[in-house]
């Protein structure tokens, strides 16, 4: 395609390409962003991201005011004379209409900035003196940058944007930041509207005020088709049509797009939660996952029961990752939490048996396994200080944007590299 082959994937030219790293480490992908892609799916869902969301909230002024948009930290590049990479929202702030540009801040120079720390810097000056009444970006990177807007001006955000109303938030799940973000914007009416948004297409929004399930789009230029767990593995998998999934089940996604993907594995999964209308919940990555002894604990599970024990121990977790300790000789396995504490337990083997619990009660497979400790042990918690998932990610040029963790390996490359900081 870059070297101007026709019809290759797609019947009109394609100029664009996002580079797609997903998880720590992974090498970088280049996933075709045709015109009609941009148009009739990014653009088009995030025009129908703003109509369901002021549908729900119909005194809702916000869109008077600007939004706070945190995008990638890598430039446009030219692979020819015609042709560009850069990450998603790179792309998508360089093809925005004048109107939207007009709605954002900071200006496109700024948002394009390729390094992250000189990027907050920026981005503090010229967004402190504006109207901020909205916020879109990934949670985890969202958060560093409200933290280090409070820290340069010594101002509480409510103070700084009085007329703050509503977080749009994706790329990971929010559930790790809900307290955080509670803490730090402290508005009892302030709004999180998540969306499932990504480098291959938009594929679904927050349905309503009392649910975080979103609504799949349906009619944004994606095919959709599933496959089930049992197949994950099979070297010749067989999906399934949207008609037929069933509520509770988790399916590894698969899409054709009018980007010119064709029967993609995204690598993400879902589970269903309605068929009337077909609404959805992220449940993780087809690769991020432990099952190093029959266990299946997937993120879902994992983000559901450190909730809970968060709640329980009144602390707060800023980061996480886990990983499989293998069976030894003389010893069972276990997993291994590596946790960057915002405010710590007061007794971490009470939190880690807290854990243990919560995670028997949303994973039978692990509470199974975790029978009279003859496969899996109890889970060994490991504390690391504040800002050391931050100096991870610099070392390896990864820093803003659509850079994410990855919260559960089945091996030890991820766990290991943090420990040997």
């Amino acid at each position: 395609m870059v070297k101007k082959e026709k019809n290759v994937l797609w019947n009109t030219p394609t100029n664009w390409f996002a580079m797609s790293s997903g998880t720590t480490g992974d090498k970088s992908k280049y996933i075709p962003v045709t015109k009609e892609s941009l148009q009739d799916c990014h653009y088009k869902c995030g025009k129908q991201m703003l109509a369901i969301y002021l549908d729900r909230h119909p005194k809702s002024d916000f869109i008077f005011g600007k939004s706070l948009v945190l995008g990638g930290s890598r430039q446009i590049n030219a692979l020819s004379s015609d042709f560009f990479t850069g990450d998603i929202s790179a792309i998508l702030v360089s093809n925005l209409p004048y109107y939207a540009k007009y709605q954002r801040v900071p200006d496109q120079k700024t948002i394009l900035i390729p390094d992250w720390e000189q990027k907050l810097a920026a981005l503090t000056q010229k967004s402190i003196t504006k109207n901020v009444t909205s916020i879109a970006g990934v949670p985890s990177w969202i958060l560093i940058l409200l933290k280090h807007i409070e820290e340069k001006t010594n101002r509480k955000i409510p103070e700084i944007w009085e007329n703050l109303e509503v977080f749009f938030h994706g790329g990971v799940s929010f559930l790790p930041y809900e307290e955080q973000y509670k803490k730090i914007i402290s508005k009892p009416d302030m709004n999180y509207w998540e969306v499932y948004n990504a480098s291959e297409g938009f594929f679904g929004i927050q349905y309503d005020t009392q649910s975080k399930d979103m609504i799949l789009l349906l009619d944004s230029g994606v095919f959709y088709e599933f496959l089930p767990q049992s197949e994950w593995n099979k070297e010749n998998p067989k999906a399934i049509t949207l008609e037929e999934v069933e509520i509770g089940q988790v399916y590894a996604l698969v899409i054709s797009t009018n980007a010119g993907l064709w029967r993609y594995q995204i690598g993400d999964t879902i589970e269903f939660t309605s068929k009337t209308p077909y609404l959805f919940k992220f449940s993780g990555r087809t690769k991020l996952f432990i099952n190093a002894f029959g266990e299946e604990l997937i993120i879902d599970n994992a983000e559901q029961a450190l909730s809970e024990t968060c709640k329980l121990t009144n602390s707060q977790i800023s980061e996480y990752t886990a990983a499989p300790i293998y069976i030894a000789d003389k010893s069972s396995g276990a997993h291994e939490w590596i946790i960057e504490f915002e405010t710590s337990p007061t007794n971490i083997d009470e939190f880690a048996v807290i854990l243990d619990n919560a995670l028997k009660k949303v994973n039978s497979d692990y509470e199974a396994k975790r029978s009279y400790n003859l496969t899996l042990g109890l889970p060994k918690i490991v504390t690391v200080n504040k800002g050391t998932f931050y100096e991870l990610m610099k070392s390896k040029n990864k820093l803003g944007g659509q850079n994410k963790l990855p919260r559960l390996s089945n091996d030890r490359k991820f766990v290991d590299e943090i420990k040997n900081l």
